[in-house]
């Protein structure tokens, strides 16, 4: 059963905008929870109490805790106070918006992000991308599809905050940065710390995991993303262009991740791991 949140324009009156929920009314006590081996703590930031409301319950049905926040200054206060596994993001907030949020968000902590957007075009999915969310999701939007993206966004991050598996390396280096893969943590050779999205690291792990060797654009998503629904080819170019801006001397002349015409990239450094 397919069950689609989001909103549609209604023209008779003035604009509103309306919630499609007769399905999930008609259904609601149908759904079956996936039990999981741990419960992740979601915060969902919406400002429409109903769609608050389906999805909470329907994550909550899903074996997720569910955090729900109106604004910004509610996700402040709850990410304050609480563990969140994962930020689920609309666009559309009254005050401070959902990009704005992202980047904040970003700036701060690796915190995993799923932004909900109204639109669908390229420009929306690149500005959420560039904005550092890990996915993206257009309304309406079947609730389904939300879970498995949840769940799939949670097994990535999940995998990158693991100890490495025996025959990994737990700490790579290059040009003088140290990339500690049990942390995640990327640090200058002066000892700054550098803050990496989940894109960002997965796409640095490939990279020094195939130094000086051409890896092509469908490569890097095997690699990082996996081939997750949302991958498209436009994605891995600005991961690379954000990911160069925090590792090059010159961003605009890179000299660690070259571009290879009609090829892909090359990350030309000798890295050192152990």
């Amino acid at each position: 059963m397919r069950v689609e949140v989001g909103y549609k324009r209604d023209h008779g009156a003035a604009g509103r905008n309306l919630l499609r929920i007769g399905v999930w009314r008609s259904i609601r006590g149908t759904f079956r929870a996936h039990p999981m081996t741990s419960s992740p703590h979601i915060l969902f930031v919406e400002d429409d109490p109903e769609i608050r409301g389906l999805v909470a319950d329907f994550l909550g049905a899903n074996g997720f805790r569910v955090s729900v926040a109106r604004d910004g200054r509610e996700m402040d206060r709850i990410l304050h106070v609480s563990r969140i596994d994962l930020l689920i993001l609309d666009i559309m907030l009254p005050g401070e918006d959902g990009l704005s949020l992202c980047r904040r968000v970003r700036a701060e902590n690796n915190l995993p992000v799923i932004m909900l957007t109204a639109r669908g075009s390229e420009i929306e999915r690149v500005v959420g991308l560039e904005m550092g969310a890990d996915d993206y999701l257009t309304k309406p939007f079947s609730t389904h599809e939300l879970l498995a993206r949840t769940r799939a966004v949670l097994r990535r991050t999940q995998a990158l905050t693991a100890t490495p598996s025996t025959g990994r390396a737990s700490v790579m280096r290059f040009n003088g940065w140290v990339l500690n893969l049990a942390s995640r943590r990327l640090q200058s050779a002066d000892g700054t710390r550098v803050p990496l999205t989940g894109a960002e690291f997965e796409l640095l792990v490939a990279f020094c995991e195939h130094p000086n060797r051409v890896l092509t654009r469908d490569q890097l998503l095997d690699l990082t993303r996996g081939r997750a629904p949302t991958a498209f080819d436009r994605s891995v170019d600005i991961q690379v262009s954000r990911l160069r801006r925090k590792i090059e001397d010159n961003p605009r002349d890179p000299s660690l991740i070259q571009t290879v015409r009609a090829g892909g990239y090359i990350f030309t450094a000798e890295v050192q791991a152990g």
